[in-house]
């Protein structure tokens, strides 16, 4: 397998975090390139080769514009304010300016955030696994609540979700779901997100009205592409299929269309049963399992360095990244970096971005 490297910013004044800085000329430089070479006259005679191409050039661009727009904005603006005499300009027009400073700082607190997502694979889309711990009922209610709250989070982001898979518990909530959340960077985000989540709450499934605290795992995972190699081999698999669950129509109730795939070696099971087809089901379960695999081998060699991002625990007391209490107060609050926040129900619909932003900053000053 391809072992991935792990990029570091740019480190171009002593003055600033080191991950604030961003090399956008070297970036750019290489946009330059990769745009060039799309000109040449043999550049569509691989039909495969051109689309991987244009697929990198669109990420490049994706990187480098917003950059290259605030570097003309903020220079274009300075420009301005060196002719103006604050003792002689109307006050609107100061504050034109200051508003107009207030902007591109937090548009550069944003590209600092992306610019953290450096390492090879985090503008792949993401797997997102989540899987219920001991406790019944209960936990499975809880990791349909984290299910919703990363699928309001994607939608916020204005990323595209797709059920991979998903098993209803017994009497309600989910046993497991395996969703492909497609957006740039969205496995930079979500990476952070790998690991046990606590939930205290009075039990709405209890006639006493008792507090319970359940547990619920989370594991993200680049959805890898052709130039990623991982090796399977097919003695290592055992397929089973079976009938889909829940609606779907009169085929999918009736045919053994859903597959799962069991990898022998390392004991990872995935399952697919979110197309009619038993193939094409077969085909999304492959890739799932290239994905969950690529992880498991990416854990290996940062468990051999001491790396403590993204590992996998056992889904109970003492393991959990993040706890999420609703009774007897209110507060959500990340183990690893210590942000807090009380607006709990704000964190349920989504708004997590800032627990993944202080996980990558403080990552970044690890590394550093």
């Amino acid at each position: 397998m391809t072992r991935p490297s792990t990029a570091c910013a740019t480190c171009a004044s002593a003055s600033r975090p080191p991950w604030t800085v961003f090399d956008w000329a070297s970036k750019a430089s290489e946009l330059e390139t990769l745009e060039s070479q799309t000109q040449q006259g043999d550049f569509w005679s691989d039909q495969s080769r051109a689309q991987e191409h244009l697929k990198k050039l669109k990420a490049i661009k994706h990187v480098v514009e917003p950059w290259q727009e605030l570097r003309d904005e903020v220079t274009e603006t300075v420009e301005l304010a060196e002719m103006v005499d604050p003792k002689t300009e109307a006050q609107a027009t100061l504050d034109d300016f200051a508003k107009t400073a207030e902007s591109a700082e937090k548009k550069l607190e944003a590209l600092e955030v992306q610019a953290m997502l450096g390492e090879e694979h985090d503008s792949l889309n993401a797997f997102v696994y989540i899987k219920p711990g001991a406790g019944g009922t209960e936990s499975c209610d809880w990791a349909e609540m984290l299910m919703r709250m990363y699928v309001r989070w994607a939608e916020e982001m204005e990323f595209d979700v797709e059920e991979m898979d998903i098993q209803p518990g017994d009497e309600a909530g989910i046993k497991s779901a395996n969703l492909l959340i497609k957006g740039p960077f969205a496995y930079g985000h979500l990476k952070a997100e790998t690991g046990v989540h606590r939930l205290v709450r009075i039990s709405p499934y209890d006639s006493q009205k008792r507090r319970h605290t359940s547990f619920a795992s989370v594991f993200a995972s680049p959805e890898v592409d052709d130039s990623i190699e991982v090796e399977i081999s097919d003695g290592d698999l055992k397929i089973d299929t079976y009938r889909s669950g829940g609606a779907g129509g009169q085929h999918v109730n009736v045919t053994d269309s859903a597959v799962r795939i069991t990898h022998l070696p390392t004991g990872i099971v995935v399952t697919c049963q979110n197309e009619r087809s038993q193939h094409k089901n077969r085909a999304s379960a492959l890739k799932v399992l290239r994905s969950r695999l690529y992880a498991h081998y990416l854990e290996e060699q940062e468990k051999a360095v001491a790396a403590k991002a993204g590992e996998k625990r056992e889904i109970g007391w003492g393991s959990q990244i993040r706890s999420y209490v609703l009774q007897p107060y209110q507060m959500v609050k990340d183990l690893r970096t210590d942000v807090e926040t009380s607006n709990v129900q704000s964190v349920l619909d989504g708004n997590i971005t800032f627990f993944m932003e202080a996980y990558l900053r403080q990552q970044m000053g690890r590394a550093k």
